[in-house]
């Protein structure tokens, strides 16, 4: 089974931070990294079983979303090599929101994710852009 990881630490209360990422149909946080988000369906985004496609390559499905727990889990159902859906299957995506109990301004968001095929080639994919997706939900979030 493939799997990645990655974190990251925002300056910015978990409420705020969570409200960012919690609308399946909205990234426009992260503009350098998703050029255009379509929704498909009519499900809004955040009700599950909401679909988009992203920078027309990315097909995903909103699976479940938790806000008193600030979670969500979304599937990628086809996408570019080597997350196609011929080439991967069972891909699950998780994200979760969480207060540092250090300061009163920070919050620990987690992205992570794992499937079955392709293993070591779609977590550099994979990682390369969930990690630049966080980076993007910091610098929008801290400035």
């Amino acid at each position: 089974m493939g799997k990645t990881y990655q974190s990251i630490v925002v300056k910015a209360s978990a409420d705020k931070v969570w409200e960012k990422l919690r609308n399946f149909h909205d990234m426009s946080w992260a503009p350098d990294i998703v050029a255009n988000v379509k929704a498909v369906g009519d499900r809004k985004g955040d009700q599950p079983g909401a679909k988009r496609v992203l920078n027309e390559a990315f097909y995903e499905t909103l699976h479940a979303l938790d806000d008193d727990n600030r979670e969500l889990t979304y599937s990628i159902d086809d996408g570019p090599s080597p997350v196609s859906a011929g080439e991967v299957s069972n891909y699950e995506g998780h994200i979760r929101v969480r207060p540092v109990t250090e300061s009163e301004e920070g919050t620990f968001v987690e992205w992570y994710s794992h499937w079955t095929g392709k293993d070591e080639e779609a977590a550099e994919f994979c990682h390369g852009i969930y990690a630049g997706l966080l980076g993007q939900l910091k610098k929008t979030l801290e400035h």
